[in-house]
């Protein structure tokens, strides 16, 4: 067999079932020869953004692949593995490439090159009896310690090289976990058991773990409010009497309050990253650290105390070594709770006119809570695009599941949710998969929606319609807008997706919200795309910051 033989058999026995990609890729037909689908996109980003979604719903249990052609369809495919590789998400990215002979010759564009600083793990494969050598490697690294993009260039001559070698002794790649040190372990439950108000953040390690129970378990036993990354939004139930909420770009009053007056903060499965789309920590706290990837401990925040480890198994110590100690009284527990409910309730209480606004243009808050409040959440998986979108969603928009909600944002592209709920939609077929994106992102990468009916994806995007760029308040751009109009944007995208096969809406009543919902699902549940186009407001009241 050639080398694309060996590498679509390899990633057969890697129960590969598809690959993302765009003609020409060698890739593609060795693929199809052993029954691994293609999938045709229109743009090569938003073919990596399904791929990302895809891995990100199975928590790297399964691998999304993608295949460009050599130097036009790398390099496009650049902003997808970067989003990918800022939000950790493990995917194998198989760029072609022309032959070895012209490796360094300009201007060649070389993948395994300009890729090392968006990639976990970036090579070439310099030769065709590395094939399977490098595509162990490659799942290995995928599949432990902390998730993100791999990427194989595959040169040209490599794709047609004779490999003679048998695969005979190719065999699945198992991931390791690690535990913490216990000596770790016992310092860290020592001083949760003692702290007055601490305050759990939990990232997406908890999710790629799948450790929910195991927070839960020990929240509960600590009496300790859990907060959630962006990235980690669903890691614990936000109807929970304990959850805050996401503390993302924007966050909920319950966050603003319990990190202001905790005395110890526990970051589990979190990198604790200083960036303008997560909560920042004040400066006077007890720092707990807990994460598989050493880079992270010590980076932003100094860390008082640090486990290095599985947030599953760090997570199930930690519970052994608190239940071997004296936790604290229930009615600590009690009197932690109602005061999250009434912060919560204090807070919604203020928002209510916007949350239920009966106004003309619509307001955007109204669509985000009628969608919250009328699908089955356990049964459904939703996330937002960039901008107002994600600013506005992530603190009311209330996920009861893992996974029920997807956050991103570390980088914050405009379009990235229409990959990602593709992604979804195919990793866990019987949920209700919804995304929440602008009219300027739909801009970006709105054709690919013909990809959704083209390959039977049956997703529900919802449009939000303000004609501009709200995300940008009236301060900013004021001569420019006033004089050139630069957040102007212009476009009937319900008429855009009926020309493209799909089904479509448009609503411009905040009475026909939630009929157009229940329209839209049925219509999905059928097997057909749908595009809710809803023409709101620009809404410049947004939710308390702590970046």
């Amino acid at each position: 067999m050639n080398g694309v033989s060996a590498i679509a058999e390899i990633l057969k026995r890697e129960k590969v079932d598809f690959i993302g990609c765009i003609p020409s890729s060698p890739l593609i037909e060795a693929c199809a020869k052993v029954g691994i689908r293609p999938i045709i996109f229109r743009q090569e980003r938003v073919g990596v953004n399904l791929v990302d979604g895809y891995s990100r719903v199975s928590n790297g249990k399964r691998i999304g692949v993608f295949a460009m052609q050599a130097q036009a369809g790398a390099e496009n495919a650049f902003p997808g593995i970067a989003q990918a590789y800022d939000d950790s998400v493990p995917i194998l990215a198989f760029p072609a490439a022309d032959s070895r002979a012209r490796s360094g010759v300009t201007p060649t564009f070389s993948p395994a090159v300009s890729y090392r600083e968006i990639t976990k793990w970036s090579a070439q494969i310099n030769l065709v009896e590395r094939i399977p050598e490098l595509m162990r490697r490659a799942f290995y690294l995928m599949r432990t310690g902390h998730p993100g993009p791999v990427l194989l260039e595959i040169p040209s001559d490599i794709a047609s090289a004779e490999l003679e070698d048998s695969l005979n002794t190719y065999r699945p790649v198992e991931p390791n976990r690690a535990a913490g040190d216990p000596r770790d372990v016992e310092k860290v439950a020592e001083v949760l058991i003692n702290a007055s108000r601490p305050v759990i953040q939990a990232g997406q390690g908890v999710l790629y773990a799948e450790a929910t129970d195991e927070l839960k378990e020990l929240s509960e036993m600590l009496s300790a409010p859990v907060m959630t990354t962006l990235a980690g939004k669903s890691a614990f139930p936000e109807d929970h009497p304990l959850s805050l909420g996401a503390g993302g770009h924007t966050t909920t009053r319950a966050v603003v309050h319990f990190l202001r007056d905790a005395d110890l903060i526990f970051g589990i499965g979190s990198s604790m990253t200083l960036t303008s789309f997560g909560a920042r920590i004040p400066s006077d706290k007890t720092i707990v650290h807990s994460t598989n990837d050493e880079r992270d401990i010590n980076k932003d925040y100094t860390a008082d105390y640090a486990i290095l480890g599985d947030s599953k198994l760090v997570l199930q110590q930690l519970i052994e070594a608190v239940k071997q100690r004296s936790p604290k009284a229930n009615k600590v527990g009690n009197s932690v709770k109602e005061e999250i409910n009434s912060v919560k309730g204090a807070w919604l209480k203020e928002w209510t006119p916007l949350l239920t606004s009966d106004e003309i243009p619509i307001n955007p808050y109204r669509v985000i809570w009628d969608l919250m409040n009328n699908i089955d959440r356990k049964k459904s998986i939703v996330t937002h695009d960039s901008g107002s979108p994600r600013d506005e969603m992530s603190p009311f928009y209330e996920t009861v599941t893992p996974r029920g909600f997807l956050g991103w944002g570390k980088s914050t592209q405009l379009g990235h949710s229409l990959g990602l709920i593709m992604g979804a939609k195919m990793a866990e077929p019987s949920k209700l998969a919804i995304n929440v994106m602008g009219d300027a992102a739909f801009g970006m990468v709105g054709l690919d929606f013909e990809t959704c009916v083209r390959e039977n994806i049956p997703i529900l995007t919802i449009l939000l319609n303000n004609s501009g760029m709200g995300i940008y308040g009236p301060a900013q751009f004021p001569i420019a807008q006033e004089r050139y109009g630069v957040k102007d944007l212009t476009g009937n995208y319900a008429e855009i997706v009926k020309a493209m096969g799909g089904y479509s809406e448009r609503i411009e009543n905040p009475n026909e919200i939630i009929p157009g919902l229940k329209r839209a699902e049925r219509i999905v549940s059928d097997g057909q795309p749908a595009l809710l186009e809803i023409i709101t407001k620009r809404e410049y009241a947004f939710p308390e910051r702590l970046s």
